[in-house]
């Protein structure tokens, strides 16, 4: 890394060390047909890339001592179209959930959705309202696992009914691993979901609310998804949806999260923006 003067978003020794691998294969798969090396070490693009996501900055706003915003977005773009940050943040669930004594992969998912609104510029083509929560953008739905480790995540429009984010988080889960056989869900899903996981071998369980019950109260086990979601919001790029691209968005939650799990594994707390 170059003797700029760190930002608190940076990676330590230790935590590019679990990133490392992923980006040196990567560069070697991907080599210049020039046989340039390239300008910028990957390190200071991931850098870059956790420094956005934590700011919440645009591209152009990014620091002039980091890479230039068309390296990062590239870089941003390039393992994006091929899920090599999905690879990243997979390989870093495994290796949290095995410290933790768990198997590397789920028996168990828990399922939801939040929806977050859409910022200007975005298309309306991808974007809705939600009816039920009066909020006009995007619904990242999220399955979680019971550390609250994302398992999947779908981005649509915010006027997309639950049982379609179901569908579709059942069928990457599924694809993404044999082992899940279960998944709680909130009474927002409906039989469709339940049927549709049926047919998947995963056996989905709507958590009813208890009718005594007044604001919020945490479920248990399903609380889980909400901490996650919680813990997306000290991300601020993630506050809002910015991306004109919902896989974009997705990507987001990915690189948010695997900020999270390189800290946890490396016993590093995360610095939160809250009462700045």
């Amino acid at each position: 890394m170059s003797d700029r003067k760190p930002y608190k978003s940076d990676l330590s020794d230790e935590r590019w060390a679990l990133i490392e691998p992923v980006t040196t294969a990567w560069k070697a798969k991907h080599p210049s047909v020039s046989g340039h090396q390239g300008s910028y070490e990957m390190r200071e693009i991931v850098n870059a890339l956790l420094y956005q996501s934590r700011a919440g900055c645009q591209w152009d706003y990014l620091p002039h001592d980091l890479p230039p915003p068309g390296a990062v977005k590239y870089y941003f773009c390039k393992w994006r179209d091929d899920g090599t940050d999905a690879v990243i943040h997979d390989l870093l669930r495994w290796q949290v959930r095995e410290s933790r004594g768990r198997l590397a992969e789920p028996s168990l998912v828990v399922l939801d959705t939040q929806s977050l609104h859409a910022a200007a510029g975005v298309p309306a083509a991808t974007t809705g309202r939600d009816a039920a929560k009066k909020v006009p953008g995007r619904k990242p739905g999220l399955a979680v696992d019971v550390l609250g480790l994302v398992i999947a995540v779908v981005v649509l429009a915010a006027s997309v009914h639950d049982n379609a984010f179901g569908t579709a988080l059942l069928d990457k889960v599924a694809a993404g691993t044999s082992t899940v056989t279960k998944a709680l869900v909130d009474q927002g899903f409906k039989k469709t979901v339940v049927d549709h996981g049926a047919g998947l071998g995963i056996a989905v369980e709507v958590v009813e609310r208890n009718p005594a019950d007044h604001g919020f109260v945490p479920q248990p086990i399903r609380w889980r998804v909400e901490q996650t979601n919680g813990i997306l919001m000290l991300h601020r790029r993630a506050v809002r949806d910015y991306e004109h691209r919902p896989a974009s968005s997705e990507s987001r939650v990915y690189w948010a999260i695997s900020d999270v799990m390189t800290r946890r594994l490396t016993g590093t707390s995360t610095p939160s923006w809250r009462g700045a």
